[in-house]
């Protein structure tokens, strides 16, 4: 077992670190693993977990959002960025499902600007294969030349 003020203090320090910047579970346990006994660390974050400051769900929620609002991109680039933040493929996966009529839209929003911008140096089979390298659903990809038209 280890002492109160050892605890308190890394309690401190993953702490500090995730204030700065939400962070997912895998991610505190990446960082510290190292420097925080291994049995601690669980008893950390287990604590900040019960207190509310980890939370992958809401991680994954905030993070969708956030790609809403400032990026294009396609479902599956989405689901890569979650799942190298090493958060549990089911829970990114079920998020996806229970939202997927907004994503979708996204998607295919998401898809159609990137179709006007390269509009003006791609032709249209051009835009369709870079779509596609880029991971956007057929459908996305067809709605948005769709609208070129």
């Amino acid at each position: 077992m280890y002492n109160v003020e050892e605890f308190d203090k890394e309690k401190t320090r993953v702490l500090k670190y995730i204030m700065f910047k939400k962070r997912t579970e895998q991610e505190i346990k990446n960082k510290f693993s190292k420097t925080i006994d291994e049995n601690m660390l669980e008893d950390i974050i287990e604590y900040l977990k019960e207190a509310g400051y980890i939370n992958d769900e809401d991680y994954i929620d905030r993070a969708i959002n956030e790609f809403i609002a400032l990026k294009s991109l396609s479902l599956k680039e989405v689901k890569y960025k979650l799942l190298a933040k090493g958060l549990n493929k089911s829970l990114v996966e079920d998020y996806m499902y229970n939202h997927s009529d907004e994503l979708d839209e996204y998607e295919t929003n998401s898809a159609t600007r990137i179709a006007i911008k390269k509009s003006t140096s791609m032709d249209i089979d051009e835009i369709k294969q870079f779509l596609y390298k880029k991971g956007y659903r057929q459908e996305s990809i067809e709605a948005a030349v769709d609208e070129l038209k």
